[in-house]
């Protein structure tokens, strides 16, 4: 989507004018979300800006981290921060039609 191409190419483009030697994303903690695109995508952008890529499958402990965030009463968004999500999770004509 191009929600994802918009976000980490803001973050690898951040990267490399900061002097960082790689970047990742919160996005690979989500169950929801697309870890091959976004991998094949931060890979890309990666080789662009001359960094290095982390992967790693942080949804191991998802729902430890939910139930850890709940007990210390943290804030939790429900939706990946993007504009789009946020219009699908209260729009129920899209939540229909992605079904």
């Amino acid at each position: 989507p191009i929600c994802y191409e918009m976000r980490l190419e803001k973050t690898a483009e951040y990267a490399a004018n900061n002097n960082f030697d790689g970047f990742t994303t919160t996005l690979l903690y989500s169950r929801y979300q697309n870890h091959d695109l976004i991998s094949a995508q931060c890979k890309k952008l990666a080789e662009n800006y001359s960094l290095h890529f982390h992967y790693d499958d942080y949804r191991v402990g998802w729902q430890e981290g939910i139930d850890l965030s709940i007990e210390k009463d943290m804030y939790r968004q429900p939706h990946c921060g993007c504009v789009y999500s946020e219009q699908e999770r209260y729009d129920k004509n899209l939540r229909k039609k992605s079904k």
